[in-house]
């Protein structure tokens, strides 16, 4: 807005409403007719506009603007209209002079409606087109990055922060604990997946101790509702296994690349929750792979 005036503005808000409104004409002049004091219509909602995009605002000008656009357009299109539209580059605001005459317009003219539309209003219009559109409107590229975010649940960070220093010192070689294998059949976890999830059960034992202790119990109960919560919402949009187990890891760390340390100590995380059934599905009773339920 700081840059577009005169013609220049003018051509950009023609951009702007043929994208937004199909039923938008965006008059041009023709030889000694003129614009006939429209600078645009719509045929559905019949409103006329009257651009004025001036370099520098002086009141006396608006004023003569106003009138002269209003009075050309009641006499040169007399029906064709029933709302007349102001439309100005002031990006502080709607200039009293303009609350004036609009005001005074509405009381002298009471069968039209009168509106203004500034740069507030045109950015509103902006925003609901698509990118695509947008960048054509505005004729620059719209720099669109995803957002990213660290740590998921602050709860976690100082349980992350622990198991970072603990995994050095603990056993990599130690046996599985006894947790149901059948239930990473069960649930189709396949692949690296699995292989993240065994290699996080074998210190999993390593977040039961963090949470030991009376008040560091409840926290675990209530860290685990959570787990079991998030994984319900993420179940009713992904189907793959291996998705859903990608959702409950931004879970934890956010959707920001962590550091090799703090994505493994995530998956032992994850992997004490799936071992206490909190995420994914525990088998049914006498369920096997590629049989189902045993009689």
């Amino acid at each position: 807005m700081a840059e577009l005036y005169e013609n220049e503005f003018e051509d950009f808000f023609h951009r702007l409403m043929c994208s937004r409104y199909p039923d938008f004409l965006d008059v041009r002049t023709a030889g000694s007719l003129g614009d006939m004091s429209a600078d645009g219509l719509t045929l559905h909602s019949r409103k006329l506009y009257a651009c004025y995009a001036p370099q520098t605002v002086k009141p006396s000008k608006i004023r003569k603007k106003f009138d002269g656009d209003l009075t050309g357009a009641l006499a040169k299109r007399s029906g064709q209209f029933d709302t007349f539209v102001f439309v100005h580059n002031d990006r502080r605001g709607v200039h009293p002079e303009v609350t004036a005459m609009l005001s005074e317009a509405a009381a002298s003219k009471p069968d039209l409606r009168f509106e203004q539309m500034g740069s507030r209003r045109l950015w509103h219009e902006c925003m609901q087109l698509d990118q695509v559109t947008a960048e054509d409107v505005l004729r620059c590229e719209i720099p669109i990055k995803e957002m990213t975010f660290g740590i998921g649940m602050d709860d976690l960070e100082p349980l992350l922060k622990q198991l970072q220093e603990l995994r050095t010192s603990s056993d990599p070689l130690m046996p599985l604990p006894d947790v149901r294998i059948e239930k990473l059949d069960f649930n189709r976890l396949e692949g690296e997946a699995r292989e993240d999830l065994l290699r996080g059960m074998r210190q999993a034992h390593l977040v039961d101790a963090f949470y030991a202790g009376n008040m560091q119990e409840l926290e675990h109960d209530e860290v685990a509702q959570g787990f079991r919560v998030y994984y319900e919402q993420v179940r009713r949009h992904w189907d793959d296994p291996e998705d859903v187990l990608w959702q409950l890891q931004m879970y934890v760390l956010g959707n920001a690349q962590p550091r090799p340390k703090v994505l493994r100590a995530a998956l032992v995380v994850l992997a004490h929750f799936f071992g206490r059934c909190d995420i994914f599905e525990a088998p049914p009773t006498g369920w096997q792979p590629g049989i189902g339920i045993s009689a």
